[in-house]
């Protein structure tokens, strides 16, 4: 049977499931492969496959779908992405790909996006922001005479410049939680990590000092020196998994589980306006009021030095009255230590 589609899942409960489909995309096939059942869904599967749909923006959609551009994607991306490629072919699937020359073009895809934006702004610009990246995908190869989506405009911009987790917010957290969560987040404010690197990161990764990863995003290679806090907790936590981070029943978390415990911890701990990419965004605060240097918070991190600084320099920094008083501080010290007058 050619074309066949395996995809293997890990179950909430640890275990890993395989399911088939008829080809990449297509229907999933019932029972195990070469039963009866599974040959004969196979069968009427491929015979109800339709047609390609050659020259139209489905057949661009398609296609991205099976590059590397998408496949090499994380998991929870692939499954992000499809979910918003859907809504596309259902609204534009069968639009010329001729069309996209028309300038009329980008003002029906921008009045699509803000009747979605009616619903989640947020939701709105991803849906556009993923069929402006396979427009651009398809006019670089010159599979498109143009690409209308060329930096669309967006209708959601988040604010999180206070979203700092305060002592006062930590210590509420960590009261509240339970041990398992409690250890993802000491993990996160000492490493600065993405989520998603956190909960992959393996027993392997600590060697008793530092912590080594490369990151899903970017696949920045990052050593971290262990600090006193984080070793102890890591010293003292069980290895009853592969991984570092683990669920109550000791199996290593899946997104959407770690998303909902997370979510019932917050809401136990009192916690409404802070999310866990805060941590991320803290742990960068936090270093910088110690005095580290852009490079030296990039070398935690992984961020890119531009990055490290526009997060410094718009998003939190602005409003700490923490790196105002270090920053008074060291100008105390140093007027001390030169025996300038006042």
């Amino acid at each position: 049977m050619k074309g066949i589609n395996r995809v293997r899942k890990r179950l909430s409960d640890g275990t890993t499931r395989t399911y088939y489909y008829a080809w990449k995309g297509g229907p999933r096939l019932p029972g195990e492969p070469g039963s009866p059942e599974f040959i004969a869904a196979y069968e009427r599967a491929r015979r109800e496959k339709p047609a390609p749909h050659i020259g139209t923006l489905q057949s661009l959609l398609t296609a991205y779908q099976q590059t590397p551009y998408f496949t090499e994607k994380a998991p929870v991306t692939r499954k992000d992405y499809v979910r918003h490629i859907r809504q596309i072919e259902t609204q534009f699937g069968d639009l010329p790909i001729e069309a996209l020359a028309d300038r009329r073009v980008r003002g029906d895809f921008l009045r699509w996006r803000d009747k979605l934006a009616e619903r989640s702004r947020r939701q709105a610009d991803y849906t556009i922001s993923v069929l402006a990246l396979i427009l651009a995908w398809a006019y670089d190869r010159g599979d498109a005479p143009a690409n209308p989506l060329e930096r669309p405009s967006k209708t959601y911009r988040a604010d999180r410049s206070e979203r700092i987790w305060s002592d006062d917010d930590e210590e509420a957290f960590l009261a509240a939680a339970p041990r398992h969560i409690a250890r993802a987040f000491t993990l996160a404010i000492w490493t600065g990590q993405r989520q998603g690197d956190l909960l992959k990161m393996p027993w392997s990764a600590y060697d008793g000092k530092s912590l080594k990863l490369r990151q899903g995003k970017g696949r920045r290679r990052v050593t971290i020196p262990v600090a006193d806090p984080l070793r102890a907790m890591l010293d003292a936590a069980p290895r009853d998994a592969v991984t570092i981070l683990t669920t109550s029943r000791k199996t290593t978390w899946t997104s959407d589980g770690f998303r909902a415990s997370w979510a019932k911890a917050c809401e136990k701990a009192g916690i409404a306006d802070l999310t866990f990419h805060d941590l991320r965004g803290t742990a960068v605060t936090r270093l910088a009021i110690a005095g580290c240097t852009v490079p030296e918070i990039a070398a935690i991190t992984g961020h890119s030095l531009s990055r490290v600084g526009a997060i410094l320099d718009s998003h939190y920094l602005s409003r700490d009255s923490g790196l105002a008083a270090s920053a008074i501080t060291k100008l105390e010290k140093h007027r001390r230590s030169t025996k300038i007058p006042n």
